[in-house]
C-alpha cells in the first residue's frame, strides 16, 4: 500500500499539524518501506473534537445498525486480507503464512463476534423496580503495540464501535501502515465521521497527549507494565477509567503425568510464534526434576527447527534488548542448549530460537518480559514447588498446565494468579476474555466482557406497582 501522508479524521484524509514524520522500516532487510506523519497534541485534539461531536449520534445509533457497520467492516477485512497481510509482513516482519492465518485471520473472527455482540447483547434490562441501562462510556483513547498491529487495533475499537462509543486511535509507530489500511476499510464500510479518527505518532508525544486529554473518557492500551503505570496514573489523576493489557511472564507448568513430549514441543512453538513477541508467551517452562534432562533435550531439538522458519524482531531497539537478556543469562549462569546472541543474518533484526536450561527463580530471564524467541526450563520438585515458581514473578497474564487429564490440569491451573490458562493445549478462543492479574493489566478484552470494558450503569428506578 501507499502510506497516507495525513491522519484519518472526521471521515476524511487531512493534513498533519506539523511537518515532521516517522519512517517505516522492513525488519528483515532495513529498509524504509514508507513515512507517516508524526502528530502532535494539535492533531490529537482535533481528533477528539471530532470523536465528540459524533458521539451523541453513534451513542443513539440502533444496536442493530451498529451491528451492521461492524459486519461490513468484517467483510472490507476480509475482501483485503492478502493487503493487509502483506503489509503486516512488510513493517513487522512475521512469515507471509503467519500473517494471513494469524495477523489478520484472528482480527475478522474478532470483528464478527462483536458484530454479533452489537446486536444480542442486552443493553437493558429490568431489576426489582429498577431498569437498568448500559451505556457507552464515551470517547475511546486506543493506543496499540506492534506485536499484533491489526488485532490489537481490532480488538479495542469493534468493542467500542458496538457500545456507541467514538474512538481516537494512536497505533504504534512501527506498524502504522496496518493502521491506515484499517482506517480505509472503517470508511469503506461506511462508518459515519467522526465516530474512529487515526492519529499516527510517538508514544511520549501523541500517544501521552491522547492519554492525557480532558475529552477522552477511557483510555485503552496494550503494551508495556512501565508506560502502563505511566498511563494509569495520568488517567487516574482526571478520575478517568483505563483499560490496560500489560507485561507477561507466562509459565508452562509440565505436570509429572504429562505427554512430556508433546506438552515440550508445544510449548516451544508457542515461544517462537511471532518471534516470541507475544505477550503472552509461555516463556518459562517448569519440568519436574525426574524429566528434567529429557525435557531440555527435547526443547533444544524443537528449538532448533525454527531457525529458517520464524521472522526478526521488529526494529533494532528490540534487536538489542533481547540480545541483552541472552547475555545475561550465559552472565548469571544459565546453560545455553540452543541458539544464542549472535544474528543468523548478516542484515535484518534476527534472533535465533534460543533455550536455557539450569534456570533458577530468582535470574533475570525468569523475572522480566524479554520479548523474543527465547525459552526458559525450570527445574521443580514437587506441584507446591511448581506453583510457587509460576506465580513467582510480578506478572499474570496468560499460562498453560499439562496433565494426564484434564482435570488434574484444571486443580493446578485454578491456583495460578494469571487471568487465563491453557489446559492440555486447548485451542484459543476469541470470546473468551483475556487480561491479567496483578501488573499484567486491569480490565479484559474479548468476547461479552471485552464489551462490557466500554460501557457505564444507569439505574432508573420506579415505585412499585
Amino acid at each position: 500500500m501507499k502510506a497516507h501522508d495525513g491522519m484519518y479524521i472526521e471521515g476524511v484524509w487531512r493534513p498533519a499539524a506539523g511537518a515532521d514524520t516517522i519512517e517505516v522500516v522492513n525488519p528483515v532487510d532495513e529498509q524504509v518501506i514508507g513515512r507517516v506523519p508524526a502528530g502532535t497534541a494539535q492533531d490529537v485534539d482535533a481528533a477528539v473534537r471530532a470523536a465528540r461531536a459524533a458521539l451523541a449520534a453513534w451513542a443513539a445509533t440502533a444496536p442493530a445498525e451498529r451491528a451492521a457497520r461492524l459486519t461490513a467492516l468484517r467483510d472490507v477485512l476480509v475482501a483485503r486480507k492478502d493487503e493487509i497481510a502483506e503489509t503486516v509482513t512488510a513493517e513487522l516482519g512475521a512469515p507471509l503464512p503467519f500473517s494471513q492465518a494469524v495477523h489478520v485471520g484472528l482480527p475478522i473472527l474478532v470483528a464478527g463476534s462483536y458484530a454479533e455482540l452489537a446486536a444480542t447483547h442486552a443493553f437493558e434490562e429490568r431489576v426489582g423496580n429498577s431498569t437498568v441501562y448500559q451505556e457507552p462510556i464515551g470517547v475511546v483513547g486506543a493506543i496499540t503495540p506492534w506485536n499484533y498491529p491489526l488485532h490489537q487495533i481490532v480488538a479495542k475499537v469493534a468493542p467500542a464501535l458496538a457500545a456507541g462509543c467514538t474512538v481516537v486511535l494512536k497505533p504504534a509507530e512501527d506498524t502504522p501502515l496496518t493502521a491506515q489500511l484499517f482506517a480505509e476499510a472503517v470508511h469503506e464500510a461506511g462508518v459515519p465521521a467522526g465516530v474512529f479518527n487515526l492519529v499516527t505518532g510517538l508514544g511520549p508525544v501523541a500517544g501521552q497527549a491522547l492519554a492525557g486529554h480532558e475529552g477522552v473518557d477511557l483510555v485503552s492500551f496494550t503494551g508495556s507494565t512501565a508506560v502502563g503505570r505511566q498511563i494509569g496514573a495520568t488517567a487516574g489523576a482526571a478520575v478517568k477509567k483505563v483499560a490496560l493489557e500489560l507485561g507477561g511472564k507466562s509459565a508452562n507448568v509440565i505436570l509429572p503425568s504429562a505427554d512430556l513430549a508433546k506438552a515440550v514441543n508445544v510449548g516451544v512453538a508457542n515461544v517462537m510464534s511471532n518471534s516470541g513477541q507475544t505477550c503472552s508467551a509461555w516463556t518459562r517452562m517448569l519440568v519436574h526434576r525426574e524429566r528434567y534432562e529429557e525435557a531440555v533435550r527435547l526443547a533444544a531439538g524443537a528449538a532448533a527447527k525454527y531457525g529458517d522458519r520464524i521472522g526478526p524482531v521488529v526494529n533494532a531497539k528490540q534487536l538489542a534488548r533481547v540480545r541483552a537478556y541472552i547475555d545475561k543469562g550465559m552472565a548469571e549462569g544459565a546453560r545455553l542448549v540452543a541458539g544464542g546472541p549472535d544474528s543468523p543474518h548478516e542484515r535484518g533484526y534476527f534472533v535465533r530460537p534460543t533455550v536455557f536450561a539450569d534456570v533458577t527463580p530468582e535470574m533475570t530471564i525468569a523475572q522480566e518480559e524479554i520479548f523474543g524467541p527465547v525459552l526458559s526450563i525450570l527445574p521443580y520438585e514437587d506441584e507446591e514447588d511448581a506453583l510457587r515458581i509460576a506465580n513467582g514473578t510480578v506478572y499474570g497474564l496468560a499460562g498453560a498446565v499439562w496433565a494426564g487429564d484434564d482435570a488434574e490440569a484444571v486443580s493446578f491451573a485454578r491456583r495460578l494468579e494469571t487471568g487465563q490458562v491453557d489446559i492440555n493445549g486447548g485451542r484459543f478462543n476469541p470470546l473468551a476474555p483475556f487480561g491479567g492479574y496483578k501488573q499484567s493489566g486491569v480490565g479484559r478484552e474479548l468476547g461479552a466482557h471485552g464489551l462490557v470494558e466500554y460501557l457505564q450503569t444507569k439505574s432508573l428506578q420506579f415505585q412499585e406497582r
